[in-house]
């Protein structure tokens, strides 16, 4: 095991976050100080905003990372926060995977930790800072299981978690992809790869939305 592992593996110890090793990332000290401008906003862990104004982006495929990276960098998503960290740093394209490889392999706890009585309140602290719970969405979970199901689970995953550039969507912030949505309605973000005005949101009321962003949030403590 390289000494990058070793690190990797005590640092999420001691942090009390779940990784993986780093058998993608062939540098952690390099992807920990690409990302380091980024954790401004997405977190020390990727975990984003509280409130979801910024998303979620620890344990996001990479090839997902690295194509919005790219979106981003040419102007294809029109993100105006995002330029410094894509343009003006001039990003490769070994710099993007580097950093998505290390991303995707953070995993945030989605249960309350079980402390000991000698744990001191800073252990405590620091283990509650690294929970990722979203708040359950209002909205009937059984509608919204059946409808995300049929259509939304060929290109996200029966559990939510995405597939090859289709983004993980369970554990995500439902503030984020509600407004995600409005974009892609609004036509100001492609949902496919050849317009903004075709895919499968056109075909659903805003109520059948709801009711799947209520079902992503009832099952992330089973698939996270």
């Amino acid at each position: 095991m390289s000494k990058f592992n070793c690190f990797f593996i005590v640092l999420g110890l001691f942090f009390g976050v779940s990784v993986a090793p780093l058998a993608v990332a062939a540098d952690f000290e390099k992807a920990k100080e690409i990302y380091g401008p980024c954790a401004g906003c997405h977190g020390e862990f990727g975990a984003g905003g509280k409130k979801g104004e910024y998303p979620r982006i620890a344990g996001q495929l990479p090839k997902y990372i690295e194509q919005q990276l790219k979106a981003f960098q040419k102007r294809v998503r029109i993100n105006i926060p995002m330029v410094p960290y894509t343009e003006e740093r001039e990003l490769s394209d070994a710099d993007m995977k580097e950093v998505a490889a290390y991303l995707t392999q953070i995993e945030l706890p989605t249960k309350q930790p079980v402390f000991k009585d000698s744990d001191g309140a800073l252990a405590r602290l620091l283990a509650m800072e690294k929970v990722m719970i979203v708040p359950r969405a209002e909205g009937d979970i059984e509608k919204g299981q059946v409808i995300y199901q049929k259509n939304c689970a060929s290109c996200h995953a029966k559990t939510g978690k995405g597939r090859g550039m289709f983004p993980m969507l369970v554990g995500q912030y439902t503030t984020y992809l509600k407004k995600q949505v409005d974009a892609y309605l609004k036509g100001e973000r492609p949902h496919d790869e050849d317009t903004a005005k075709i895919g499968v949101l056109y075909t659903l009321q805003a109520a059948d939305i709801q009711d799947v962003l209520a079902y992503l949030t009832s099952i992330q403590e089973v698939e996270q």
